[in-house]
């Protein structure tokens, strides 16, 4: 262990360095997606030494002098995974080996190879100053042989700056599909920041053979098995706005995912929601279908949406390997329209609301692929079971008892219990498909925005005792000074959209403003709470550009407020799309006027299709809202009942 400043780090998407003072060593990594280079700068002297931890619950490694090499494997994991699991790996020094010994436990061996529950190696040099080791790393959850093959095809004899200059212009590729202008820096240093992560999930759990097929290790059944496989990916985060940005930006992308969903259900019976890497008990409702419907009607081809639609039905019949895949619960949903509050299934009034969505999400796809209309029907009819939690004495969603009687002690302010990692403040809002109807159930437009802006009025009070303790989440509401409106978790995140259903956009201008300006920054405490795999990240990147996908499975995108001057879009196709706001400055988050291609435009949204074909969306921004754009019914989102 060593003392280190931040002072003296350099932290970017393809390199990092650190400066580890106790030792004067230098030390900087670069990746590829399967393997990395790393450079260690050591003083001049005969006692430089790398230690490396193959880690506990089953590890191997074997030191070859001769090669400069070390190969093994570790198992260390925490569940989700088959028997057979191993994390193989290659490491490759340029300098030969003047001391070379592996461990166990805590006890340095006089073999060069060991295999226990917890093994390593140390590995000494002469160095000099100024003529750093280099080592190159890669690993495999197939064979070592594929590790192996891993390294020499993504590392081979490139240099280590080689590796720097190859990443550096790779994250440069991505990140300057969308090209960001404004005079504050600051935002676009927070742009960038927030595009970069969101990029980063799901990780990719496949490789290629050496006849450069795609081949995966599989996490559910423990075979090495043809095609794409990804893992790392919380469905209930991800599904809001993460997945619209792959069929915004990545179709190629997201059509890879979809084939690994196949290979999913067809290795385990079920499709993931929380995959790391195997399915996990984690969050609860099955939102797989909302990214597989938005993909297919956004027009994402080339994997078998019939296999996926099959396991879409398959959810709503029951729970699979662990609560969180399937539907826990859906004999009751099934039978009553619900999920009783009574019965012994935690967090049942956001598992009914998330099951009506998905159901939604079957009905749209149903349609789409010409499924008999009765199914097509049923599918519709139940995306309305979220009417059977609305509690009008509150106009909050609430827990209901199997005999039809409401859950008694409701209190709106009650974090879990029905609801997961919020409460009914920011649960009532995931009627994601049928806004409208939710406005009427609140007695009409003006209520419904009354509503909206109660949780903004309320105070951050809170409820935590179904966990015991106060949660992070809750501590993050509270700091954020905004009421109980709760960004830093998920749930909440599209509700300052809905003021575009309510005839009061403006109000949703103001708030998507206030997010990205009080709640977002580039520096280590950038975020106000959750990241979750790029889903808090996928909430600025939108917003910023002046929209945001308030039902996946939809073709809109909802307007808020546009942060920069100008921003351009590369499609995926190949177009440009150009987003320009003028007069936009702190303190003018108000649409005066908006037009596409230069005529007038009123909606509070844009389509998919529209975005895709290129074009120019320009703004007008001021001070004061303009109550008298886009108001009416013709200018308001998608709902089911409009």
């Amino acid at each position: 262990a060593s003392w280190f400043s931040h002072k003296t780090e350099q932290a970017m998407p393809h390199y990092y360095k650190v400066y580890l003072a106790d030792y004067d060593v230098t030390a900087e990594v670069s990746p590829t997606e399967r393997a990395a280079m790393m450079r260690f700068d050591f003083p001049t002297g005969e006692d430089s030494y790398v230690v490396l931890d193959a880690f506990p619950k089953g590890s191997q490694v074997q030191i070859l002098p001769k090669e400069r090499k070390i190969v093994g494997y570790c198992r260390n994991n925490t569940g989700g995974v088959p028997e057979n699991f191993h994390n193989y790996f290659v490491i490759e020094f340029d300098q030969e080996f003047s001391f070379a010994k592996a461990w166990k436990d805590s006890t340095l061996l006089e073999s060069l190879e060991v295999e226990a529950d917890h093994v390593g190696a140390v590995i000494g040099f002469k160095t000099k100053k100024g003529q750093p080791v280099h080592v190159k790393v890669a690993s495999s959850f197939i064979s070592p042989e594929q590790a192996a093959l891993n390294l020499s095809r993504e590392i081979g004899n490139q240099s280590f700056d080689d590796l720097v200059e190859e990443g550096k212009q790779a994250w440069n590729k991505e990140l300057g599909r969308i090209q960001v202008e404004g005079e504050n820096q600051d935002q676009i240093r927070t742009f960038y920041s927030c595009l970069y992560r969101l990029l980063l999930f799901p990780r990719k759990f496949y490789e290629y053979d050496a006849d450069g097929a795609v081949v995966h290790y599989s996490p559910y059944n423990g075979k090495v098995l043809p095609g794409y496989m990804f893992t790392d990916n919380g469905f209930w985060d991800t599904f809001r706005a993460v997945f619209p940005f792959f069929n915004l930006m990545y179709p190629d992308l997201n059509a890879e995912i979809m084939e690994g969903l196949v290979n999913a259900y067809q290795e385990s019976g079920w499709l993931p929601e929380w995959a790391s890497p195997g399915h996990r008990d984690c969050m609860i409702g099955s939102n797989s279908a909302s990214l597989i419907t938005d993909a297919y009607l956004k027009g994402v081809r080339g994997f078998d949406v019939e296999a996926l639609y099959d396991a879409m039905v398959k959810n709503t019949t029951g729970k699979g390997p662990v609560n969180s895949v399937g539907r826990y619960g859906a004999q009751y949903y099934n039978k009553l329209g619900y999920v009783p509050y009574d019965v012994g299934i935690n967090e049942n009034a956001a598992r009914t609301l998330e099951y009506a969505y998905a159901d939604f999400c079957l009905w749209k796809l149903s349609e789409a692929i010409g499924k008999p209309a009765s199914e097509v029907a049923y599918h519709k009819e139940r995306a309305y079971n979220y009417r059977n939690l609305f509690r009008k004495e509150y106009n909050l969603m609430s827990g209901k008892n199997e005999d039809g009687s409401w859950s008694k002690n409701f209190s709106p302010y009650k974090w879990g219990d029905a609801f997961t990692e919020g409460n009914s403040w920011h649960y009532t809002w995931s009627v994601f498909h049928n806004i409208e109807d939710l406005s009427d159930l609140m007695g009409g437009k003006a209520g419904f925005a009354s509503m909206l802006d109660s949780v903004f009025a309320v105070p951050p009070i809170f409820d935590a005792s179904y966990y015991g303790f106060t949660i992070h989440e809750i501590r993050e509401m509270q700091i954020a000074g905004m009421g109980n409106y709760a960004h830093g978790n998920q749930p909440i995140q599209h509700m300052i959209y809905l003021y575009n259903y309510a005839d009061q956009p403006w109000k949703a201008q103001y708030r998507a403003r206030e997010v990205m300006e009080k709640l977002y920054n580039y520096t280590p405490d950038g975020y106000c709470g959750d990241e979750d795999n790029g889903q808090t990240s996928a909430w600025y990147v939108f917003s910023a550009l002046g929209f945001y996908p308030v039902c996946p499975g939809t073709n809109e995108y909802v307007f808020g407020a546009p942060l920069f001057d100008k921003a351009k879009i590369t499609m995926p196709n190949g177009s440009i799309f150009t987003i320009e706001a003028e007069n936009n400055r702190k303190g003018h988050p108000y649409i005066q006027n908006a037009a596409l291609n230069g005529a007038s435009w009123d909606k509070n949204f844009i389509t998919h299709e529209l975005l895709h074909a290129g074009g120019s969306l320009q703004f007008k921004m001021g001070a004061s809202p303009n109550k008298l754009r886009g108001i009416g019914k013709i200018n308001s989102p998608y709902s089911m009942d409009k």
